[in-house]
């Protein structure tokens, strides 16, 4: 996602347009835990500020496909991605590898980085609670419930012995 600075920083425009659809490939996604990240819009401009720095001010938008932590079912998960600041605080590194920003500027990194922060942890699918959570000799403990080992349910009453006196 390439732009040319050159027409900004000579004064002939004073903004660059930022419309874009951007599919990402999978083998990218694979090593996040994210399935699909299909058509995500990129909607904002590029300007310069005062000091005659770029200035990015991006929408990003779009849903990525992750696979719910107790049945794997797919799971959508809606993301909108406000990215606003001067280049050189908002690339944090992620420019760094890339040539010098003075002709052109390649903002995927950034959109990128941005995205990998909005990646949940853990994501739980709306019907989990039709999925059987309990078979023959076994059963899901959530972290609601409190499960007390019998083999160390004596050292309970132990320490609260030790804490009386």
């Amino acid at each position: 996602m390439n732009f040319n600075l050159m027409r900004l920083r000579n004064g002939i425009d004073k903004q660059i347009k930022v419309n874009e659809k951007y599919t990402f490939q999978e083998e990218q996604l694979k090593k996040y835990g994210v399935s699909k990240l299909e058509d995500v819009i990129i909607e904002g401009e590029i300007t310069l500020n005062p000091l005659k720095e770029l200035y990015l001010s991006l929408n990003v938008k779009g849903t990525m496909i992750i696979p719910c932590a107790i049945t794997l079912k797919p799971v959508s998960y809606p993301f909108d991605i406000v990215i606003e600041g001067d280049l050189s605080e908002i690339s944090d590194g992620a420019l760094e590898n890339s040539e010098k920003y003075i002709n052109s500027i390649d903002i995927l990194p950034i959109i990128w980085e941005n995205i990998l922060m909005e990646i949940p942890m853990r994501v739980v699918s709306e019907d989990v609670k039709e999925t059987k959570m309990s078979g023959d000799g076994w059963r899901l403990i959530t972290d609601e419930e409190e499960h007390i080992n019998p083999q160390l349910a004596g050292l309970k009453d132990l320490l609260q012995d030790s804490e009386v006196r």
